[in-house]
């Protein structure tokens, strides 16, 4: 099935960038005809994967973190949060809930959990030292 729109951008792995890609990620998908809450699905999803990138990828350097998003017939919404960072040693250990690599104080380790409880399929690939790539689907529209 070919896409009938596709964005894509980059911003570096900054805390700040997390709320841009979430704005700019809703306004693009607005044009699927998405509901209130498939929006706000989609966007609490991205949001998580943006700051896995952020925090996780890059913990003693700034890198960059792409958004990809395509729009397909029939309200499929396809996402791509992509990093080049550390990459995930275990991707199976990291989406299991409650567990995390950061600080336990800060972080809750729900990231994985949240965004498979908000979208449809969520599909996780990683090479260690070389990046991850999260990628999400989503039905949207009235009735969904």
């Amino acid at each position: 099935m070919k896409a009938i729109n596709v964005m894509k951008m980059s911003f570096y792995s900054r805390s700040v960038n997390e709320g841009f890609a979430r704005g700019a990620l809703a306004a693009f998908i607005a044009q699927a005809d998405p509901t209130v809450p498939q929006l706000a699905d989609i966007k609490t999803a991205v949001s998580e994967a943006v700051t896995n990138s952020i925090v996780h990828a890059y913990p003693q350097q700034v890198g960059l973190v792409y958004l990809t998003v395509w729009i397909y017939p029939e309200g499929q919404i396809k996402v791509t949060v992509m990093d080049k960072g550390v990459g995930i040693e275990n991707i199976q250990k990291a989406m299991e809930p409650m567990y995390t690599t950061g600080d336990p104080e800060e972080r809750a380790g729900l990231g994985f959990a949240v965004m498979q409880s908000f979208m449809d399929k969520v599909k996780v690939t990683s090479s260690t030292g070389k990046g991850t790539r999260v990628t999400m689907w989503k039905q949207v529209g009235a009735g969904r």
